[in-house]
């Protein structure tokens, strides 16, 4: 029983410490990049054996390292865009525009009833305005620009270490995009099954099962950009998660952790897109486990069965989910 209890804090610390170096690799795997075009731009000119192909081959470089974006900018883009902007502007709104209206107020009505009833209807107009016409957009916009943002890191991530992504070459457009709808469903489903498990009329039980979730979605999604290039469906990304929680559940907590600090979803959604792309990083070099552990945790079971349900009666297409859980082959072997 210790040695079992020793394996799985083993588990548990190596998903923490994988999760931790994907803060140290970031720069690493930007240079390891890098370096990869470089040599592809020195072939690309060798080959070169007519006049006109070393014309193209002019502009060749730089059109490679306008489609390859370096993966440290990507990771500047995302801090700048979520904290200088977005994360800013609620901060200006709640802590400069309000206080600064507010000892406005005071000064006119002074201590009066008056001002507190005016004061209600002040801050009621000013937030009705501010988040549907500021925030929920550049909330929305966030969400496309940091998916794109996150895709290019992962995709030049993946390029440096396992070479072209296997979707690339054999997975059709179709089901690509019933890949992508199937995902974002079931993710959904997770996270109302997340917040219902806090229900669970035990003292710490509910909020303790609430986390362990949240840990394994951003397990999930850390890992899901990598999973996909190698070729991965929805179904065995799951299962290999079932299959190996605890390392999973170490990788996803520091996320899940700081993401929950805030009271704010706002706050959380951007604190959230701040660190994701260490994360990815993080997943992609990662090394889980090559061997199912012995006590698996089917938490995406009723998720996937029902998400399974809609998707063939909305699409019709059940290649993306099949109720059988299949044990995923280790991930060494896929990339291999």
């Amino acid at each position: 029983m210790a040695d079992s209890f020793q394996a799985m804090a083993a588990l548990l610390l190596q998903g923490l410490k994988d999760a931790g170096a994907g803060v140290f690799m970031a720069y690493r795997v930007d240079q390891a990049a890098v370096e990869l075009e470089k040599r592809r731009r020195e072939e690309l000119q060798h080959q070169q054996q007519t006049i006109l192909a070393k014309r193209r081959a002019q502009r060749m470089p730089e059109v490679v390292r306008q489609d390859r974006p370096r993966i440290l900018h990507r990771i500047v883009l995302c801090c700048s865009w979520n904290a200088g902007v977005f994360w800013l502007s609620i901060l200006i709104f709640w802590e400069a525009v309000l206080p600064a209206l507010r000892f406005v107020t005071e000064n006119i009505f002074g201590g009066s009833p008056t001002h507190g009833l005016v004061w209600t209807w002040i801050t009621f107009f000013l937030s009705a305005i501010i988040y549907p016409l500021w925030i929920v957009p550049l909330f929305l916009l966030s969400k496309v620009v940091n998916s794109l943002w996150f895709q290019d890191i992962a995709d030049a991530a993946y390029r440096k270490s396992h070479g072209r992504p296997v979707y690339a070459r054999k997975i059709s457009l179709g089901k690509m995009i019933a890949d992508l709808l199937f995902s974002v469903l079931m993710q959904s489903l997770f996270l109302i099954q997340t917040e219902a498990v806090k229900l669970i009329p035990i003292a710490g039980v509910g909020q303790a099962a609430s986390f362990v979730h949240l840990s394994l979605l951003c397990s999930l999604y850390s890992f899901e950009y990598k999973w996909f290039n190698m070729g991965w469906e929805v179904q065995k990304r799951v299962t290999y998660v079932e299959n190996n929680w605890l390392y999973f559940l170490g990788f996803g907590l520091p996320l899940a952790l700081l993401t929950s600090l805030p009271s704010s979803f706002l706050i959380s959604g951007c604190v959230f897109s701040i660190l994701f792309p260490l994360f990815i990083i993080g997943g992609n070099e990662a090394k889980p486990p090559t061997q199912q552990f012995s006590y698996p945790l089917r938490l995406f079971t009723i998720v996937t069965v029902i998400s399974n349900k809609v998707f063939n009666a909305t699409v019709g297409y059940r290649s993306v989910a099949a109720t059988s859980k299949p044990s995923p082959k280790p991930e060494r072997n896929e990339t291999s």
